[in-house]
């Protein structure tokens, strides 16, 4: 029924760009607080961006400057533009939705960066 889909992952050179994509579906988003995690090897999964329904917006220091988040409300569709990549980006990135203590996830995409 509720599915977030995230796509755009990929192998990307360091210093390089990706935009992930999250389709979120089966309800009503727009008041949903939305944000992107990710996990690396040998870690805990961390919040790396997040939105709320206002538009107010929040990053993890490590990723300040060079992702941003935005959120189209129409399309129910976030998305991740990431810029100016490390090898230390290199995780799987999630796709996250939550109201009232409630947490929607999607199945997650790889984002691998080489040096």
């Amino acid at each position: 029924q509720v599915q977030l889909v995230e796509s755009g992952g990929g192998l990307v050179q360091a210093g390089g760009s990706l935009r992930l994509s999250c389709v979120a579906s089966g309800r009503d988003f727009s008041r949903n607080t939305m944000g992107w995690y990710r996990q690396a090897p040998g870690k805990q999964r961390e919040l790396v961006a997040v939105i709320t329904s206002d538009g107010d917006i929040n990053y993890v220091d490590a990723v300040k400057g060079r992702f941003t988040i935005t959120r189209d409300f129409a399309k129910n569709t976030l998305y991740l533009q990431m810029s100016s990549l490390k090898p230390e980006d290199t995780a799987v990135y999630y796709c996250n939705s939550e109201l009232g203590g409630y947490h929607y996830w999607g199945q997650g995409t790889q984002v691998t960066v080489s040096s």
